[in-house]
């Protein structure tokens, strides 16, 4: 056990592992889920991990100075962690989100001592349901103030401090607690930071270790089919657009999900395993159940529980 901390950001990490043998069993499926729960982190999300390696790697670089102001574009959770590591070493923060996004998140970050910018939707965006389109208003905003302020962007879908997070610890973290028993790996990807610093940890350990990005049904941009509603309830990825971190050459597959699916397999994980988690998370199971109904039947597939559904009470994921 850890001594006293000096800090909550030093409880980032070093998440349990769970073998969901009981959604498995109910799904009449065979092999294995291994679920790593990132939603216990301190700001009950992985993002945490990417918001304390962004900023002790811009820290030691000169790149972030003291005093000065760290500015991010966020679904909420990169922003949630960010606003717990700037508060703990002394930096204000503005966190600029899409109004489409759950007002849970933007009510902790303001809480956690953070500004908060919320962003109009484009025309025609339903509310819950954020697009590429929205996403590039919040870009754009983010631009604006990083230049008017001198701040420092954490700048989640480029630097590479997202994806040593999850390759120097989440990936190997797995590796340790599985002990090596890992068949294949998958990951509903947002930035990808997370999918290709995992993908990067295990394949070093075992090449052989298959690797599967997930996407929604409706927007599976990455694995080139036609986006037929870009405007998806599963929040915090699939946002049809290029993403810099992604290395094709570490994508073994990719994996649709429906919005019911992915509410169904979040609802399930909770009924099931007592696992409290959100939309992207239910996704990632989602997946990992369909892989062990077909290509991976028998084998055992790892995941992340990214974050936790007590950021969706406003949403329509637990009206059960």
């Amino acid at each position: 056990m850890k001594k006293v901390l000096s800090g909550v950001h030093e409880a980032i990490g070093e998440t349990p592992m769970v073998d969901l043998s009981r959604i498995v069993k109910a799904y009449g499926v065979e092999g294995k889920i291994y679920a790593k729960l990132e939603y216990l982190n301190p700001g009950f999300s992985k993002k945490d991990r990417i918001a304390l390696q962004i900023i002790e790697e811009a820290e030691k670089s000169g790149r972030l100075f003291p005093g000065q102001t760290v500015v991010e574009l966020t679904s909420g959770n990169t922003g949630t962690g960010l606003a717990i590591v700037c508060a703990v070493k002394g930096y204000k923060f503005i966190a600029v989100m899409s109004k489409g996004n759950s007002p849970e998140r933007a009510k902790m970050m303001r809480a956690l001592g953070a500004e908060v910018v919320l962003v109009d939707q484009a025309p025609g965006s339903p509310v819950g349901q954020v697009s590429g389109e929205d996403l590039a208003l919040v870009e754009k905003e983010t631009e604006r103030l990083v230049k008017e302020l001198n701040a420092f962007r954490a700048d989640q879908f480029n630097h590479p401090g997202n994806v040593h997070a999850h390759e120097f610890h989440t990936g190997e973290e797995m590796w340790e607690q599985s002990e090596g028993k890992i068949d294949a790996y998958l990951d509903f990807v947002g930035t990808a930071g997370t999918f290709v610093g995992c993908a990067k940890a295990l394949k070093a350990h075992n090449p052989n270790i298959r690797c599967y990005v997930v996407e929604p049904e409706t927007a599976a941009y990455l694995a080139g089919k036609e986006i037929t509603n870009p405007n998806h309830k599963i929040q915090g990825g699939g946002y049809s657009m290029d993403l810099p971190f992604l290395d094709r050459d570490l994508v073994n597959g990719y994996i649709t999900v429906s919005n019911d699916e992915a509410i169904r397999a979040a609802r399930d994980l909770a009924r099931l395993e007592g696992i409290f988690a959100g939309f992207s998370s239910g996704a990632n199971v989602s997946a990992a159940l369909k892989l062990l109904a077909g290509e991976e039947k028998g084998n055992t597939i790892a995941l992340t529980i990214n974050d936790s559904g007590l950021k969706y009470l406003s949403t329509d994921l637990y009206d059960v």
